[in-house]
């Protein structure tokens, strides 16, 4: 049926060329036909989503094959319609600048006409299929894009989930040990502080914006170990005995126990954090910590960062043990290492945060409704 039909697109200057060609094509295809560069252009403009093929002749009034080419690319129309260019011009310049500009092939005249009948229908179901298969990439990408967004949507829900699951498993920790839920908001508040000003400070620890959403929501783990420890051990108001110290100190260890058995809700990166930090936030610069006794940049940025910030909320905190530190007390013990040794980069950039940290510390205990009158040396 006539319908049925593909359409081919005959242009060239001479009505006897056109005739010839569409006597050829006129069983097969619906025939157009256009006798300079600048008709075929209108044409090819009204009916590009039809056009099986384009024969097009190079010298022409108005506008030639040349320039009908460079318009389709131009149109990225060449790459969805094959054109071959028929043409008395048989120098090698001639056929070199048609494929330069775009041409599918290029058939001189005089021509065979099952010759131009086998190589026109050759290219046709060449880019039949090619669009084809393009199409169907196009379409599978599609897919695969909206599916992607699907998963990742799932992932960021399930991400947020685990994270919520295992703060609540510390906050039921630290509700235990008699600290607020704001303790843990603090520790995470003070390690993304202080991750940031290093990454500013000292790009060689490789931090960025991912890395550091690790580490600040891994830090809340770093005590989930306490939970193991005896109520008269953890709660006790006075000075630990050597022993009661070091069932203390497993809660490092037994710590990283738990996390273990949570790896499954957490992804590769974010356990492996977990249970550095966890195992490893009482280590000290010097070697003096525990429990592996790590010296130096042995110890993880991620541990020192969190240790760090759990050594300043412990001091300005009040605990069943001690009352609360002024703030810039605190400070002043850390950076003289009565609490132990830090590295040099990480003090330094302690100072670079301390205003951020003391408005973060006096922001939470306002929504805690603690007195503020012991932070006047904030």
């Amino acid at each position: 049926m006539a319908e049925d039909k593909r359409t081919i697109l005959i242009v060239d200057d001479m009505e006897i060329n056109r005739g010839i060609l569409a006597e050829i094509f006129k069983r097969q295809y619906r025939i157009l036909e256009a006798q300079n560069g600048r008709e075929a252009m209108q044409l090819i403009s009204a009916n590009k989503d039809i056009l099986a093929a384009v024969l097009l002749d190079i010298v022409m009034p108005e506008m030639d094959g040349y320039e009908v080419l460079e318009n389709m690319g131009k149109a990225e129309l060449l790459s969805r319609i094959p054109v071959l260019m028929i043409t008395a011009d048989t120098s090698p310049d001639a056929e070199r600048t048609s494929y330069q500009k775009g041409a599918m092939d290029v058939i001189s005249k005089p021509f065979d006409a099952l010759i131009v009948n086998q190589r026109v229908n050759r290219a046709i179901e060449l880019y039949d299929h090619k669009n084809h298969l393009e199409d169907r990439v196009n379409e599978q990408t599609r897919v695969l894009r909206k599916q992607f967004t699907v998963l990742k949507k799932q992932e960021e829900r399930l991400r947020e989930t685990n994270s919520k699951i295992i703060d609540t498993i510390c906050t039921i920790v630290e509700f235990r040990n008699l600290e607020s839920g704001n303790h843990l908001k603090r520790i995470k508040g003070f390690t993304r502080i202080m991750a940031v000003t290093v990454m500013n400070m000292y790009p060689e620890y490789g931090l960025d914006e991912h890395r550091i959403d690790v580490i600040t929501n891994a830090s809340a783990m770093h005590d989930i170990g306490k939970i193991t420890v005896p109520d008269s051990i953890l709660l006790k108001p006075g000075r630990l005995t050597k022993d009661e110290f070091e069932v203390m100190k497993s809660h490092t260890t037994r710590g990283c126990e738990i996390v273990r058995m949570l790896s499954d809700i957490q992804d590769k990166e974010y356990f492996e954090t977990s249970y550095d930090i966890c195992r490893h936030h009482h280590e000290k610069y010097d070697g003096r910590g525990y429990p592996d006794g790590l010296k130096g940049e042995e110890i993880s940025i991620a541990a020192q960062l969190t240790s760090i910030a759990d050594v300043y909320d412990a001091l300005i905190s009040e605990r069943v043990y001690k009352a609360a530190i002024p703030a810039g007390q605190a400070f002043d013990m850390i950076q003289s290492g009565e609490c132990g040794a830090f590295s040099p980069k990480l003090l330094n950039c302690l100072t670079a945060a301390k205003q951020e940290m003391e408005t973060l510390f006096q922001k939470n205990r306002d929504e805690d409704g603690e007195d503020s009158e012991d932070t006047e040396d904030m």
